[in-house]
């Protein structure tokens, strides 16, 4: 074999070797290339797992935000449910202790009517032998609440008060107004407006209402019922309605003040025209509380009784001492 020979041959093992060494490593690659798919594979089956179990998560949260959301909605119809029978119920105790306290005052009432009266005018206290007009259609009474009206010590006179007032509505089946105020100017049934608006429309049960509400009345006013008149005049009269025929009743037992101001007051407020008609008729109804018990100019009794005389036929009304209770 020459020299050249045996250099061929050495770079052919050499390339023989080198391919060799080449196919050895490219298999090695194409392993660990199949590893890192494995791998990868595995990951991602393992991120997909996650994702499904991260999805669950949050369907199960949203769940539970609307179990929540529904359990408080729930808590709140039944707290609503819970105040809403609540007050039911202490609506029907309220009703339950008015209705037995109408029955109680009905009671006395019956009592009252039942019972030969006892409280006496001296005999030459004579009451006035006058019917009272009934031409209004709008009426407001005045009643004195102080304590000589309500004090049971005067023979239950509140019930017959009240049976009173009762007497005078009869009188007018059909009234287009009606007010009630206290001695002190309070509108006992409340007010909306003045004027035509100020009065409350006549029904049925209005007529209840009011008997119920001076059975319930609690509010004492001084034993005087001008500011009552007054404010009936300020309030109640409406110079633009032509169809107001008005008609004051004053229902109370004692005066304590001077005469004289309270008249003048009266001419401002309810003035007379050309032929002495005044725009509203006032009508009293005195009762014997404190007139039996002395005999003298200074008796608040015989003061109011004065006073009302004076006035009611001063402004077309009449007024009538009761002595028969």
């Amino acid at each position: 074999m020459s020299f050249l020979d045996c250099i061929c041959c050495g770079f052919g093992a050499i390339i023989l070797i080198f391919v060799l060494t080449i196919g050895s490593r490219e298999k090695e690659k194409m392993e660990v290339l199949l590893q890192l798919q494995r791998e990868l594979a595995a990951q991602l089956a393992e991120m997909a797992k996650l994702r499904s179990a991260e999805e669950e998560m949050k369907r199960v949260e949203r769940q539970v935000t609307d179990l929540v959301v529904e359990s408080r909605r729930t808590n709140a119809e039944t707290r609503a449910l819970l105040d809403d029978m609540d007050n039911q119920v202490q609506r029907q105790k309220a009703g339950l202790q008015a209705l037995l306290a109408d029955i109680d005052d009905l009671k006395k009432e019956l009592a009252a009517r039942q019972k030969k009266p006892e409280i006496k005018l001296l005999p030459d206290i004579k009451p006035t032998p006058v019917g009272l007009p009934t031409e209004s259609n709008y009426i407001a009474i005045v009643i004195d609440t102080s304590g000589s009206m309500r004090d049971p010590n005067h023979g239950g006179l509140w019930p017959i008060v009240i049976r009173k007032v009762d007497e005078v509505l009869d009188s007018y089946p059909a009234l287009e107004g009606f007010q009630l105020i206290d001695g002190d100017g309070r509108f006992i049934l409340g007010r909306r407006g003045a004027g035509t608006e100020g009065w409350i429309a006549d029904t049925p049960d209005l007529r209840d209402t009011i008997k119920r509400s001076l059975r319930r009345y609690n509010q004492d006013s001084i034993s005087n019922p001008v500011p009552g008149i007054f404010n009936a005049l300020r309030f109640l009269y409406d110079k633009d309605n032509p169809k107001m025929k008005m008609g004051i009743y004053v229902f109370g037992d004692e005066f304590i003040e001077t005469a004289d101001p309270v008249i003048r007051r009266l001419d401002e407020l309810n003035p007379a025209d050309e032929n002495g008609n005044r725009k509203v008729v006032i009508n009293a109804i005195g009762f014997p509380t404190t007139i039996r018990y002395t005999f003298s100019m200074g008796n608040t009794g015989l003061k109011f009784a004065n006073l009302m005389r004076t006035v009611t036929y001063q402004h077309g009304g009449a007024f009538i001492a009761l002595q028969d209770l």
